[in-house]
């Protein structure tokens, strides 16, 4: 088999516990769409940008994740939450396969700084298999603006990357052209999944190994069911996107390191004259 059934739902989030109202969206979708296979909700789904909900790992709301993961028998991949481990939060996501275990959980790399404040980077990349189908990459919302992130992805087998979205900044016509340009690179499937309200301005995107979009969707709540084909990314990966340019080869056979990835002897000054990392300030 090499078909995976993926919804993506955007919806509205609030700043309180979602967890019932996702939970009403999912029976919807499976009633609707009962040929679905893996549910995708956007970052930050269980209580919004708010970080005093923080809990533990296999706290109320993964608990109740595995629980609508089972009920259904489908892979689910909840948003994300706010993952409290002693002094530290994270912004974590975590991998619910049909049999409602968690296989696996990704941790953001790039926190949106200086406005996600507080939040500690993660620093472990993040696939999994659904066995016999194909491999599949996660990353959150500003990780796409990063490349390095799904070129390691990818060059781990990633067929497919999920990208759980909060974004409802001036910004988000770059986010959507990011993530169309990142599954071009990568000859991968993207699911871009944004959120409403406390959880973004909608927009998602799916975006085929080619580059084409597969659907963009509108301002208003949806369910986004798209059958991928793993197949198809093979076929790309082996013969070029659109059997023309085959860039993850290209970045096999490179014949230079680059200098700027060597922390200890790359010289930074340029990087260091744009100054603090900080929210600009009025009549700066």
């Amino acid at each position: 088999m090499s078909n995976l059934a993926i919804a993506g739902i955007q919806t509205h989030i609030t700043t309180q516990n979602n967890i019932e109202h996702l939970k009403q969206k999912v029976e919807l979708l499976m009633y609707i769409y009962p040929w679905t296979q893996m549910v995708v909700f956007s970052e930050l789904a269980a209580s919004g940008p708010i970080h005093a909900t923080a809990e533990e790992m296999g706290g109320p709301y993964e608990t109740a994740c595995q629980e609508i993961a089972l009920k259904h028998g489908v892979w689910l991949i909840p948003g994300s939450y706010f993952e409290k481990q002693g002094e530290l939060v994270y912004n974590t996501a975590p991998v619910i396969n049909p049999a409602g275990e968690i296989v696996t959980r990704y941790r953001k790399m790039f926190p949106f700084t200086p406005y996600e404040k507080g939040v500690t980077p993660g620093t472990e990349f993040c696939v999994f298999d659904v066995p016999d189908v194909g491999r599949i990459g996660l990353n959150i919302c500003y990780d796409v603006w990063f490349p390095e992130i799904n070129r390691t992805l990818t060059t781990m087998g990633a067929e497919v990357i999920i990208s759980p979205v909060l974004a409802h900044f001036i910004d988000r016509d770059m986010d959507l052209v990011i993530a169309q340009a990142n599954a071009a690179m990568f000859q991968t499937y993207m699911f871009h999944i944004n959120g409403l309200g406390a959880g973004g301005n909608g927009r998602s995107l799916v975006v085929s190994p080619s580059g084409r979009i597969l659907h963009q969707a509108s301002v208003e709540e949806e369910l986004i069911p798209i059958e991928v084909d793993f197949k198809k990314v093979r076929r790309q990966r082996e013969r070029g996107l659109r059997n023309m340019g085959q860039p993850m080869k290209s970045f096999r056979d490179r014949p230079v390191d680059f200098p700027v990835y060597d922390r200890e002897n790359f010289d930074a000054t340029y990087l260091n004259s744009l100054g603090e990392l900080k929210l600009p300030v009025r009549g700066e």
